[in-house]
């Protein structure tokens, strides 16, 4: 696949400058986002539901998998995650107590299911080694530093099984007319853009030993979107 990202030491075939770097801590991720709880659903919906829907679809999800959704919100692919695999495992983490309390209830729609939905990190995932068929992560890394993307992705790579299927989504820079004003808005205020800014990481993926499949590009509400399938 053609180099896609340069930034923080790693090939992207375009120049650092031009990928900003995440400014919220995690502390205050979480803090911002147990205010974003009562309105994220709204956003979702507006922006994120074409990359977020395709993402499942690409996922092929089959009854009985060990799935895990890091970083579930507020449940909104979590619901079709769990709908779709009624005899398997299901587990949720966010770091979020507001945007799972919203998940809970989201999911408690569901009946004859099985799942978990617990406070956790991307950083130190609550899972054994090679525990999971398949690993779903929603506008995440567009919230998380350059330089700890790595040690993210490596604690993906433990936690799925040999051949086991990644799926991403993140907030990616615009490729169309028009998408180039969500950065402007997270340069001028990144709470305003609840963190998050564009990112590419395919090429990161390919460093930390996945092989990439796919990579989809997105924009609806003019928000940019890749949607990217992997293997370990």
């Amino acid at each position: 696949m053609k180099n896609l990202l340069s930034c923080c030491g790693h090939s992207c075939g375009q120049s650092s400058e031009e990928y900003l770097d995440a400014r919220i801590s995690q502390k205050d991720i979480r803090t911002l986002y147990n205010s974003l709880s009562g309105i994220y659903d709204l956003w979702g919906l507006l922006a994120e539901s074409k990359a977020r829907n395709r993402a499942i679809e690409l996922a092929g999800i089959k009854d009985g998998q060990n799935i895990l959704e890091v970083a579930v919100g507020t449940g909104l692919a979590f619901y079709k995650i769990v709908k779709g695999n009624r005899k398997g495992q299901n587990l949720g983490i966010d770091i979020s107590p507001g945007m799972l309390d919203k998940a809970k209830k989201r999911l408690s729609k569901l009946a004859g299911v099985s799942y978990q939905l617990e406070l956790g990190s991307a950083f130190h995932l609550p899972a054994g080694d090679g525990q999971f068929d398949l690993l779903v992560n929603n506008y995440m890394f567009d919230l998380i530093p350059f330089d700890e993307m790595d040690g993210i992705l490596a604690e993906f790579k433990r936690v799925l099984k040999e051949g086991g299927k990644l799926v991403l989504v993140n907030m990616t820079k615009g490729e169309q007319f028009g998408s180039g004003l969500y950065d402007l808005i997270f340069r001028l205020s990144p709470k305003s853009m609840g963190g998050c800014r564009g990112v590419r990481l395919s090429d990161r993926l390919m460093d930390q030993g996945f092989q990439v499949e796919t990579r989809e590009y997105h924009q609806q509400l003019l928000f940019p979107s890749e949607v990217i399938v992997a293997y370990k």
